[in-house]
């Protein structure tokens, strides 16, 4: 059966890359029954329905009532307001707010900081040769980086981690989970007051982060609302933890998986960058988006009819031959490495700056401290959450670097 429906058993969760590569040779615009949406795979599709398909594909309170789903209506009057689901100048009013903070310059300047944050998480667990990489390393880096990035206060980063995981759950998902629905209403009720609270305590008391930057902005001579605002920091705080904390988690599993690229980069290690962008190819954090279709459009000689759903699968694009030569190949050294990971056009990830350079961070960290790195015995465990792909453990045993000097 051709469907990305088959992603919630295991099997596929673990290596969903064959079903993908089926699906760009035998169907590569396929109309899934079971999802009631196309399914698009090749990187050409992909890229065209990123930068030309809307992004108002989130049911408003309104249609989830009359669908007899009341119960999820106070979570729709949520997302309807992130830019994730919006186009047009909508988009672009919070989007030239927000990006505004994430520019390369100003993210590099949290280098040096971001270092010393995965210093003091690996020295934590150095003394005993032994990790849960997740929890220690891949977790709370983003964790605490987003919570400084913000403007609140660090101490929170553990909670806003749980919020974050519980948030994905509702993003990256296709099916609907009723019990999933109400702990994801109390997570955003949550978070709402969270951020309600920083607002007002930025107000009183204002200081460096994201919080203070957006309530301080204009746009064209017009502020922001705090009900503009607070579900965008929701997103922006998501965004900024779970897709590094993938990113770090799937990039370790694969360089573990072929131990030779591992030490080629620990070796070269003016690599890193080349190396993150491929890991992000090779194990996309995030897998797929939903895009609805304006008009009326052809896409790969199959008619797609107007507000039709696609799913644009990007863990695919970044696999198509057409597009990157030997894609099942890690290539830490590959030229012309223009992945879709993090999107394509209006809604490019902004934030994307930041997760490479803390990403850049933890690998250059991981691989200069320790040595020996290995897999602990038993199953790989990965969460069960379709679009955003990512470990929920990663027990790992190694040997500490002496420290020179």
């Amino acid at each position: 059966m051709l469907s990305l429906y088959r992603m919630l058993e295991p099997e596929f969760r673990a290596n969903p890359y064959p079903l993908y590569e089926r699906l760009r040779r035998e169907a590569p615009v396929l109309w899934d029954p079971y999802l009631h949406a196309w399914v698009v795979t090749r990187y050409d599709d992909v890229v065209r329905v990123l930068r030309d398909f809307s992004s108002v594909r989130t049911p408003t309170p309104d249609q989830l009532n009359a669908l007899g789903l009341s119960q999820l209506s106070p979570i729709a009057e949520a997302l309807v307001k992130l830019m994730l689901f919006m186009d047009g100048e909508r988009h672009a009013r919070l989007r030239g707010l927000c990006a505004q903070a994430f520019t390369p310059a100003r993210v590099e300047k949290l280098r040096n900081h971001i270092q010393e944050i995965a210093d003091r998480l690996l020295d934590k667990v150095l003394p005993t040769g032994e990790t849960e990489l997740m929890d220690d390393f891949a977790a709370p880096l983003p964790s605490i980086v987003t919570a400084e990035f913000l403007g609140v206060p660090v101490t929170d980063h553990r909670k806003l981690k749980v919020w974050s995981a519980d948030f994905a759950q509702l993003l990256g998902n296709f099916q609907h989970n009723p019990e999933g629905a109400q702990r994801a209403k109390k997570t955003l009720d949550e978070m709402v007051e969270y951020f309600r609270d920083a607002i007002r305590e930025q107000k009183k008391h204002p200081n460096e982060g994201l919080v203070h930057y957006v309530i301080s902005a204009e746009y064209e001579g017009d502020h922001f609302s705090e009900d503009e605002l607070i579900p965008n920091l929701i997103a922006t705080m998501v965004g900024g933890q779970e897709t590094t904390m993938n990113l770090i988690g799937n990039g370790i599993l694969t360089l573990l998986r072929q131990p030779e690229v591992m030490e080629d980069l620990r070796a070269h290690p003016e690599l890193i960058p080349s190396a993150v962008e491929e890991l992000l190819r090779y194990e996309s954090p995030s897998q797929h988006t939903a895009r609805l279709a304006h008009d009326d459009v052809e896409l790969g000689g199959k008619h797609i009819a107007k507000r039709q759903a696609v799913m644009a699968v990007m863990g695919a694009a970044n696999r198509d031959p057409e597009r990157f030569p030997d894609p099942d190949r890690l290539d830490i050294r590959r030229p012309d490495n223009k992945h879709v990971a993090f999107g394509f056009g209006a809604h490019f990830c902004f934030g994307a700056p930041l997760a490479r350079l803390e990403a850049q961070v933890a690998f250059a960290t991981l691989l200069r401290r320790v040595k020996n790195l290995k897999l602990k015995p038993g199953p790989i465990q990965w969460r069960n959450n379709l679009g955003l792909r990512g470990l929920s453990a990663l027990p790992l045993t190694f040997d500490a670097v002496p420290l020179r000097g």
